[in-house]
């Protein structure tokens, strides 16, 4: 009986050095969260008028152009709903998307309050009857 006390004994403690030593290793290898790069993305989602002639929904790409010429955000990209097999998840029902990078919550505050950024959002409203916006921080 004692080597079996004795035996169970060693084995939990193995087990816990084992563990702590895994410990140990996972926090040498994970940064500490004020060492993670956060990324911040800012989605958004266009709804235009129906109503629009087919050369003023052209005209309307015109907006992402005039907001990749703008300061602090990176990797603007912008597209039209993509032809994906129908299923109960998928929202196509919007006209245009576009996504934005910032480097920080800064940056992505910063130039929502821009002046130019303003300008442009006032110039293009009338073309779209809904937006919706989604801002993301990303760690990795």
């Amino acid at each position: 009986m004692k080597n079996i006390i004795k035996g169970l004994f060693l084995s939990l403690f193995l087990l816990v050095a084992a563990n702590m030593d895994a410990q140990k290793q996972i926090t040498k290898n994970t940064p500490m969260k004020s060492e993670q790069k956060v990324t911040h993305f800012h989605s958004l989602l266009f709804w235009l008028d129906p109503a629009l002639p087919p050369e003023k929904v052209k005209e309307f790409e015109q907006f992402f152009v005039g907001l990749s010429k703008l300061p602090y955000q990176k990797n603007l990209h912008y597209g039209i709903p993509a032809k994906s097999s129908p299923r109960a998840v998928l929202d196509q029902t919007f006209t245009y998307n576009c996504t934005m990078e910032f480097d920080s919550l800064e940056d992505l505050e910063a130039y929502g309050k821009m002046p130019e950024h303003l300008a442009l959002v006032a110039k293009y409203k009338p073309y779209f009857v809904k937006m919706k916006v989604y801002d993301t921080a990303y760690i990795k």
